[in-house]
């Protein structure tokens, strides 16, 4: 690692920096309100189509059991998130250009490389989500509806002409209505309530079954996202608190719990579409559900109620507009980052969205629309698999006194932050081997 001298030119998202005042002596409720928004946008990376994915898989095949997965994935999306409120608003500096800053270019270009495709992955999953939702309510053509996907860049650039707080505010109504959708389903879908809270609890079979594995691993790579750490990072820049200890230090609090107000919803919204699977899939005999096309048409015959698979269809229609428009900002944050190659925003957006399309029109004509899930979930394991090359950066950072200062982890939160990075980093591991096992066997 070589120490590199800080070339800033830019800062993070340099149309939208600082544009967001926040209000001086007011109170608590106004000054959250002002620090509301960069939490949502990156909630909505942890239920995102690929989320759906691999929360049906691991509904309809293992019941309940995966929903400790999910709380563990959110804890530690949580605590990883929070990390990159510190880092963005104590350095001022996004996880992509610290990175660039610190590391010399023979680490730095494989970071890029793996962070582009970790982002070419999330968008593979939000394409596909996006077009399964527009066949299912429209009877449009999968094919043509990956096409339509690449529309809702447009959108973006649109709102963000007129101001941040226009993108963070569809965000914010595309999340609410997702959690208000599934809270129906929930409802729909009566499930024990005894049996979910046992499936709270950690239970070993997860790692002994390769098979469970595989898709708890995919539910943690959908659920901790790596292009939402460089993400947030960037995001928190858009606020202008003061560039004092004391107005950071706030800054920092303020933007924390807006993250995990926003993830809390996240968490709820992943559970409840695992439960809805279990529920109404895995206990009666329909385990071998792990389509989302399957699980819209079979929700409302199995549950007597008309509403359901529209509702799902809606939810996952507004799953796939909110993740893509993140997908496509983290896309510019990386670039810009990483390379400290500035281009034009819509530019960089028509790159990512072509580069996630083009696969994905393959894998439909090579494979069928019944690829499509298939390639939901790997692309979700690959995540998982990248993950680790954001968090060890992330944690390095900001255990880094002299970069962080005063507002460096303090010991306990290094221990916890390096045991997670090593506890992911083992488990793609112990997943890698038992897959190389079970093909030499």
């Amino acid at each position: 690692m070589t120490q590199l001298k800080n070339t800033e030119t830019q800062p993070s998202l340099p149309e939208v920096h600082r544009s967001i005042i926040i209000p001086e002596g007011k109170s608590f409720w106004r000054k959250l309100l002002a620090f509301v928004g960069p939490g949502y946008m990156v909630s909505v990376g942890y239920m995102d189509p690929g989320n759906w994915a691999t929360d049906i898989a691991g509904g309809s095949q293992f019941g309940y059991t995966l929903l400790s997965v999910i709380l563990v994935s959110n804890f530690i999306a949580i605590l990883l998130q929070t990390l990159c409120v510190r880092l963005g608003i104590a350095t001022e500096q996004d996880l992509a250009k610290s990175c660039r800053n610190r590391f010399s270019p023979r680490v730095n270009i494989p970071l890029w490389i793996l962070a582009e495709t970790g982002i070419v992955a999330t968008d593979i999953a939000e394409v596909i989500g996006g077009a399964i939702a527009l066949e299912l309510l429209f009877h449009i053509p999968l094919i043509v509806g990956v096409c339509l996907t690449s529309l809702d860049v447009l959108l973006l650039l649109m709102l963000q002409r007129y101001g941040f707080r226009y993108v963070e505010a569809l965000t914010i109504t595309l999340v609410s209505s997702i959690g208000l959708c599934f809270l129906a389903e929930v409802i729909f879908s009566q499930p024990d309530l005894g049996s979910v809270i046992l499936g709270f609890v950690p239970q070993p079979v997860i790692v002994q079954r390769q098979e469970m594995l595989y898709v708890a691993l995919g539910i943690l790579g959908a659920t901790v996202m790596p292009h939402n750490l460089y993400l947030h990072s960037a995001l928190v820049q858009t606020r202008a608190w003061q560039r004092t200890p004391e107005k950071k230090q706030e800054a920092i609090n303020y933007s924390t719990l807006d993250s995990t107000i926003a993830l809390s919803l996240a968490l709820f919204v992943n559970a409840a579409i695992l439960i809805v699977a279990a529920a109404t899939f895995h206990f009666s005999g329909h385990q071998g559900v792990a389509e989302i096309q399957d699980a819209y048409k079979l929700l409302s015959p199995l549950l007597g109620v008309k509403v359901a698979s529209l509702l799902f269809a809606l939810a996952l229609l507004a799953s796939g507009q909110s993740s893509t428009l993140t997908a496509t900002l983290a896309g510019q944050i990386v670039m810009e980052g990483f390379l400290n190659l500035h281009v034009a925003p819509w530019l960089r957006r028509v790159i990512s969205r072509l580069a996630a399309i083009i696969p994905t029109l393959i894998c439909i004509v090579l494979f069928g629309e019944g690829g499509t899930t298939k390639l939901l979930i790997f692309s979700q394991v690959l995540l998982s698999f990248q993950l680790s090359f954001a968090i060890f950066p992330l944690v390095m950072f900001t255990s880094d006194r002299q970069l962080m200062g005063e507002f460096v982890n303090p010991l306990w939160l290094k221990l916890l932050c390096w045991g997670v990075a090593l506890m992911i980093g083992g488990l793609n591991v112990w997943l890698i081997w038992q897959s190389i096992s079970n093909l030499l066997h």
